[in-house]
């Protein structure tokens, strides 16, 4: 049920840069069939192609020529047809060199429609236990944070990456909130974020006029991909004239209740197809709450 006095959702179409799998729900691949399936046009610019998710064994990487790539982001930069664009969304990089035109092709489309947000995806590393690691090369990683980070409306770091892009410590809420103000965009939303609830992982938003948390339990083992869907959901709610909380509330009940059935069904990738209806309307429920800002900076 949408809000009250609520407009009807906004389905323009989305522009999506990120990486291209053969197999599983990854990347590009699942958040194109997630997006169209609520109702967007995608635009899908791949940087890197893969048989699959690096995490399920070694394989061939094929990623475009710069000078292709560049010649590729000029033509849609020049499109007569930018100004349909609705948003941007950024996520893996197959070179540090492909930072640059695409923070070129974001400025066309804001030049293009200036109501048209960016997020940026920061896909850079992740945590391993207690310790944590950028899974790109370094100089990828500094790319992204120079170049792209700043052009965003909207970043969506998970626990490690937001340390990562702060220069701070994040091991509990406190300090994850602390870090996503520091970075300046308009709205930092902290994926896996240190949560209060133990056995339980937590999506923090640091939006212009508040924090929000929202909580579930955790799953063991999840599939790979759930960052690339929170981000996508949650861009997509937003587009739709949901407020911060409902819109992170409802990205949050989606990507738990994929992930749910997906496990359960023993699957080792998110089963978009099978269980696409947790994508339109999860019925899981998430709980939100306030975080306290002056906490932080006190």
């Amino acid at each position: 049920m949408m809000q009250p006095g609520l407009a009807e959702p906004q389905r323009k179409p989305i522009l999506v840069i990120t990486s291209q799998v053969v197999r599983g729900g990854i990347s590009g691949r699942g958040l194109t069939f997630a997006l169209e399936r609520i109702g967007h046009d995608v635009w899908f610019l791949p940087t890197i192609l893969l048989p699959w998710h690096p995490g399920q064994g070694k394989g061939t990487r094929i990623v475009p020529a710069l000078e292709d790539f560049k010649s590729l982001t000029a033509d849609l930069a020049a499109s007569p047809k930018l100004a349909e664009i609705g948003a941007v969304l950024s996520g893996y990089l197959g070179s540090q060199d492909q930072a640059g035109p695409i923070a070129k092709l974001i400025k066309a489309v804001k030049a293009a429609n200036p109501d048209a947000p960016y997020l940026c995806d920061p896909v850079l590393g992740d945590l391993h236990g207690d310790a944590g690691s950028l899974y790109v090369p370094k100089a990828t990683a500094q790319a992204v944070r120079d170049e792209l980070v700043p052009l965003a409306d909207i970043v969506t770091p998970n626990a490690f990456e937001l340390g990562w892009l702060s220069g701070r410590e994040v091991t509990n809420e406190m300090q994850a909130l602390a870090a996503a103000r520091t970075l300046g965009n308009e709205r930092v939303l902290v994926t896996s974020s240190p949560a209060l609830r133990r056995n339980a992982i937590a999506n923090l938003l640091a939006a212009p006029r508040s924090a929000i948390a929202a909580e579930h339990a955790a799953i063991p083992n999840p599939p790979h991909g759930t960052g690339d869907l929170m981000a996508g959901l949650f861009l997509s709610n937003l587009l739709a004239g949901f407020d911060d909380e409902e819109a992170l509330k409802r990205a949050s009940a989606s990507v738990f209740e994929l992930v749910a059935r997906s496990v359960k069904k023993g699957a080792d990738e998110l089963l978009f197809a099978e269980e696409q209806q947790s994508v339109v309307k999860a019925m899981a429920l998430v709980t939100s709450r306030r975080v306290l800002e002056t906490k932080v900076r006190a």
